[in-house]
């Protein structure tokens, strides 16, 4: 066995990270890496190498939670086929059912919930410190090689990079299990933010995402003693040396106020893109939905937005199929997507999430009208996705190489091209077609 105190180099352990959900959850699994990196585990592509893997569950859907739930049954056998490796699971399905994942699942090491993510170092530490020395004694050195992923865990690219700038939901959406999950707001410090942006520009990052789940209500008093808000954040992240983009998800309508229009208009490295979840056309909807906003009052915020910057594109998110809407709510809704236009939009049948207002209501909209209902909004969006897409063609478009020959133009749109190179550089490609969601082009 190669041993340090030999020598030789230390046995090295292999860590496997999967986040399922929005970017945030990518952002917290990299996060979560961060101790048993310090603990001298190496990150590795795939779940069979690996020693220990830290599974960052999602529960704002359905769907996103079941299929958590499915992984975390397929890795018994994993757990069985050698009882050392470590399965830590973690995030907003394990919040919400902690104490359940626990008894279905005895051979998972460590549940930890997302309210706990601040103190999750202590915690990993605490409970599985003496199994991560048993790891460590029974393993050979093992040689990285051409195992360890190219970008950083929880990065979505080498060159970009996430910051997470505040935690939790002050709002209490009649769908949303978000705030029972994550808690209130909670806002990091400027310092510490700024702190980890030139950290990472200084590690190669040259697009930053900053997260948040109201990402746009963040404030705080600095250590200068002045009020810094989310517009502020945007401009001193764009300053940094190495940034040459930034960008930031997910935001609120209600934040879209005229400073952050106004920084959007005065900061060249913020992104021709903004992606602002409207969900329902309806004022009736909007209201059962305790969204604090109606259709008008979005659309007024968005066409204040593109005056000041053109070129922006918009993307959404839209629920069908809200406990009681009716087929003129739905009317509204696609009312609304046509004169919004949006560049990109996710949309979704409603999912009643246990222990929120809406699953408790009885006026559920049959499952076939729902089917219905989103075909045909996707049919709509889809639409305009081609359109914003054909609507490229012929144009040079600005695209930071991500991975050498593919990257992300100013507006998010997807861009490939038939000469890789080193990743990290703005290039300018020429549209030459359409591929699905992809733009096809040459570069110059």
């Amino acid at each position: 066995m190669a041993r340090e105190s030999d020598g030789e180099a230390p046995a090295l352990m292999r860590l496997h990270v999967v986040a399922f959900g929005c970017q945030m959850s990518v952002a917290d699994g990299g996060e979560m890496a961060g101790p048993l990196l310090a603990r001298g585990f190496i990150p590795v592509k795939d779940s069979k190498d690996a020693d220990a893997i830290v599974l960052n569950t999602c529960t704002v859907r359905q769907h996103a939670e079941d299929k958590a739930l499915s992984m975390i049954g397929r890795l018994r056998a994993w757990k069985e086929a050698d009882p050392d490796r470590v399965l830590i699971v973690s995030g907003c399905a394990a919040e919400r059912l902690g104490g359940w994942i626990r008894e279905r699942f005895p051979y998972v090491d460590l549940v930890v919930g997302a309210k706990s993510i601040e103190d999750y170092p202590r915690i990993v530490e605490t409970a599985l410190a003496a199994k991560f020395e048993m790891l460590r004694e029974t393993r050979e050195a093992f040689a990285a090689g051409g195992g360890a992923p190219a970008a950083p865990i929880g990065w979505s690219s080498p060159v970009v990079a996430p910051v997470t700038v505040m935690r939790g939901c002050n709002y209490s959406c009649s769908y949303c299990i978000v705030p029972r999950v994550r808690g209130r707001e909670a806002y990091r410090p400027y310092e510490a933010v700024m702190a980890e942006v030139r950290a990472k520009a200084a590690a190669g990052a040259r697009e930053i995402l900053l997260l948040g789940q109201t990402v746009n209500s963040w404030r705080v008093v600095a250590g200068d003693g002045r009020q810094r808000r989310f517009a502020d954040l945007l401009r001193a992240t764009a300053a940094v040396d190495g940034v040459a983009r930034v960008r930031f998800e997910s935001p609120h309508p209600r934040f879209l106020d005229d400073e952050l229009i106004a920084a959007f208009a005065e900061t060249p490295a913020a992104c021709d893109h903004i992606h602002m979840p409207v969900q329902s056309g309806s004022d009736r909807v909007l209201s059962r939905m305790r969204r604090n906003y109606t259709a008008a009052s979005f659309l007024e915020r968005i066409e204040r937005l593109r005056a000041a910057r053109p070129s922006i594109e918009v993307g959404t998110d839209i629920i069908v199929g809200f406990p009681s809407e009716t087929d003129e709510d739905f009317e509204r809704t696609l009312e609304l997507v046509g004169r919004l236009k949006p560049a990109t939009a996710y949309t979704f049948k409603y999912s009643p999430r246990e222990g929120t207002e809406a699953a408790e209501r009885t006026e559920d909209v049959p499952a076939q009208v729902k089917e219905e209902r989103l075909a045909r909004l996707n049919e709509l969006c889809d639409g305009l996705t081609e359109d914003a897409m054909k609507a490229r063609l012929g144009r040079t478009v600005e695209v930071l190489d991500e991975t050498g020959g593919y990257g992300r133009a100013r507006d998010a749109f997807r861009v490939k091209w038939e000469t890789p190179a080193e990743p990290g550089r703005l290039r300018k490609v020429r549209i030459t077609g359409t591929m699905k969601r992809t733009l096809l082009g040459e570069c110059e």
